[in-house]
């Protein structure tokens, strides 16, 4: 009950209540002489299916002004997200979006504006959020913008999890708050439906702080809706959508293929599910707590200070803690490492009470003396909290990345808001061979400690490595993926050139001895049934070269060219590129290739013939089961099977739904 005790105060720092800054919704320049321009209707359709999930969001502004007005949406950037589609709706017109290089995009767009025409622009805002910019918007009177989304959903500790972002979660960005003022009310209604198809049995699922006005619906097995609607909402709160599924579910390998022409390469997402038993680390274990105490943080730094001071009197007297702060440089909280006993604790304690926040955010100080004077004779773990918003000190990502590679300790990494630097957590906590979360403020805390809990506490696979031989396998993400923690999914992209049977392998250290586990694949000739893979697998790659320019192996030029080319042949956008809105005519007259328009039929048709069928199982180890099943007793959770205390804390995750909610069906 003590690492329970302990991580549910690390949690409780993470779902403090903050000071947004800029959350969903209309934006207008701090003196503007207009009213702003309002959103009358907020609606959200999401299809949870064959390990992705679909994010369909549509919006109607309204301008009270009494001339045309240009409206600029900002929606909080969910992570590995692939925007791909954007249509507004304006009188009769219907405009649909093209990706193109984004200064060729952005200049159409302020062509057509210019000579008043009806035109779009969607954007990428660095890691932060989509902007979408509409014109006209008449007088008086409405313009409806449609925008979808793609993103991959792994399961981890048996739980997935689905983010809606809405919130920004707090930044120092200053300079955006001061210049910008958020309209993110919704003056109508906001509808939110979300369904899950899993092939997996699904025990239950949940909206953590919505089981009153939810109304959740059990369609049969593995198949789930959920939805609810609220006048005059806000739009600075986030929607976590979580499902767990049954127990004592196998490890396995899923293969999700798509390959619609004989004479073209295939595409595929791989998720592999170990279900291996990972032991629990025993002995004295060090502690590094490296806390952001910036200005950012200030909303959160009470909450912070009781949650740390609850963790630390949670620890064993043979573990040992120490506490780092940082702002614009980093301090020693703590002299040194302190041993647990009552007496330090207890003085820690009293001192923690002070805490408080202000200055910028140098991230750099703060790991490097996180990570100073550790001790090689024991586990160590470094828990992070920050927004990972560094900016003062280092801030190049490669510089972090050989910090981290100078000793041998893991960060579990705790991220917090949606517009935190998740690329730079990314990078830390990748080369530590760590983990890292993204944490809402609307996620469930029992959620976070079912996720957590067995990584920090178990030991992990070691140099995993994973291979696909017999089928010419490309551009994939195949190779060293060096530590796999319990309870966690390996998602592999990639492409193939021609079909057969491979055999896929794994080889790990487990427990300092050498564990391959092997299983053989049939990638088909043909199978159209989510082309939506191949925009994942193009973003996922353009994510991959990302990692490695950030890591300093790969130069920014390399970056640019292919976020770009990627960009524009599976209509993303990145950093490289824009989708700019336009009607049919227009696109003619251009002499614009319409990519996305075919590219958007193909998978609309796809989603139409998905729709009534049975939920398609993708499991592709059945003959040959990759893992032993031996370890599903022992309570592993990366089967799916968790150990007792963990599977308790999964039901009450869903009590409380389950006691309030509304079944129908």
């Amino acid at each position: 009950m003590k690492t329970l005790r302990f991580l549910i105060a690390i949690v409780l720092a993470l779902v403090a209540p903050v000071i947004p800054a800029l959350a969903a919704g209309t934006l207008t320049p701090v003196d503007a002489v207009d009213q702003p321009i309002g959103i009358e209707a907020h609606d959200v359709r999401v299809v949870i299916n064959n390990g992705f999930a679909r994010t369909e969001v549509q919006q109607t502004f309204f301008n009270p002004n009494d001339r045309d007005l240009e409206a600029l949406y900002s929606f909080p950037l969910p992570k590995s997200a692939s925007l791909s589609e954007v249509t507004i709706y304006a009188g009769e017109l219907e405009l649909n979006g093209e990706v193109l290089p984004k200064d060729e995009a952005e200049t159409i767009y302020e062509e057509e504006k210019e000579q008043g025409h009806d035109a779009g622009l969607a954007s990428k805002n660095g890691f932060q959020s989509f902007e979408f910019r509409v014109t006209p918007v008449p007088a008086g009177d409405r313009t409806r913008i449609r925008f979808v989304y793609y993103q991959p959903i792994e399961i981890d500790t048996a739980v997935g999890r689905y983010l809606y972002p809405l919130e920004d979660g707090g930044t120092d960005d200053l300079a955006a708050q001061s210049f910008w003022v958020t309209r993110e009310k919704v003056d109508g209604t906001m509808s939110f439906e979300i369904e899950l198809k899993s092939a997996a049995p699904v025990a239950d699922v949940r909206l953590p702080g919505l089981e009153a006005v939810a109304t959740i619906e059990d369609l049969g097995p593995g198949h789930y809706r959920a939805r609810f609607e609220r006048q005059d909402a806000s739009l600075d709160r986030d929607v976590v959508f979580y499902y767990r599924l049954a127990d004592h579910l196998p490890g396995r390998l899923e293969v999700i293929p798509y390959r619609a022409d004989p004479s073209q390469p295939g595409t595929f997402m791989m998720v592999l599910t170990p279900g291996v038993d990972l032991g629990p680390i025993t002995g004295g274990s060090d502690y590094s707590f490296v806390l952001d105490v910036s200005g950012s943080m200030a909303g959160k730094i009470g909450t912070l200070a009781k949650a740390v001071s609850q963790a630390v009197t949670e620890l064993r007297p043979e573990d040992r803690y120490r506490i780092v702060t940082f702002s614009s440089r980093a301090r020693r909280f703590t002299n040194g490492w302190v041993q647990a006993t009552p007496e330090n604790v207890q003085r820690t304690v009293g001192r923690l009470a002070g805490l408080s926040s202000n200055g910028s955010t140098n991230l750099y100080d703060g790991l490097q003396l996180g990570l100073a004077d550790l001790d090689d004779d024991r586990a160590t773990s470094v828990i992070l909290v920050t927004d990972a918003v560094t900016n003062q000190g280092v801030l190049e990502p490669r510089e972090f990345h050989q910090l981290m590679k100078t000793t041998d300790v893991r960060v579990f990494g705790f991220l917090l808001g949606n517009s935190a630097n998740w690329p730079l957590m990314r990078t830390v906590c990748d080369a530590s061979g760590g983990f890292w979360a993204q944490v809402s403020n609307e996620d469930d805390i029992l959620g976070q400690i079912v996720l957590a809990r067995g990584k920090v506490t178990h030991e992990a696979l070691h140099d995993a490595d994973i291979r696909i031989r017999g089928v010419d396998v490309f551009d994939d993400s195949t190779g060293a993926i060096g530590k796999v923690y319990r309870g966690q999914q390996v998602v592999i992209f990639g492409r193939y050139r021609k079909p057969g049977r491979a055999a896929v392998t794994l080889e790990a250290r487990l427990t300092g001895k050498d564990e391959t586990y092997r299983t053989t694949v049939d990638f088909p000739e043909i199978d159209t049934d989510n082309p939506e893979i191949e925009r994942l697998w193009a973003l996922h790659r353009i994510e991959a070269f990302e990692a490695q320019t950030r890591a300093g192996l790969l130069p920014q030029s390399e970056l640019t060219d292919i976020s770009r080319q990627l960009g524009v042949d599976y209509q993303l956008v990145t950093d490289e590129t824009s989708m700019v809105v336009l009607t049919d005519a227009a696109y003619q007259a251009r002499g614009i290739d319409r990519r996305n328009q075919r590219r958007t039929a193909r998978e609309h048709q796809a989603q139409v013939s998905r729709a009534p069928q049975p939920i398609r199982s993708y499991r592709a180890d059945r003959e040959q089961p990759m893992f032993r099943d031996e370890a599903h007793s022992t309570g592993n959770g990366g089967s799916g099977a968790i150990d007792p205390l963990t599977a308790g804390l999964a039901v009450l995750l869903g009590a409380g739904a389950l006691a309030r909610r509304r079944r129908s069906g």
